[in-house]
């Protein structure tokens, strides 16, 4: 059974919004620290849990960011294909 079937929310990044201030490659130091704080082995059992939803969070987030900008680039190409006077 994969992550998705099991998860009975359907996530779907576009109707995530993301504040003004966030940032891409901050976001995702932020989630390669956690994983690192996870992987050492010094955190209990809830901080972990805590942490790696926080992760989830943040890569959430990415991934609207990167969908967004996926069909903004989408969109300015056709825009080029568009104008073309080949």
């Amino acid at each position: 059974m994969s992550a998705s079937e099991g998860n009975s929310q359907e996530f779907t990044p576009a109707s995530l919004s993301l504040p003004p201030e966030w940032n891409y490659e901050a976001a995702v130091a932020e989630v390669e620290a956690m994983i690192a704080e996870i992987e050492a082995g010094e955190l209990d059992l809830a901080a972990v849990f805590d942490q790696f939803a926080a992760a989830v969070e943040h890569l959430r987030h990415c991934e609207a960011f990167l969908r967004q900008r996926q069909q903004q680039v989408e969109l300015l190409i056709e825009s080029l294909a568009d104008d073309s006077t080949f």
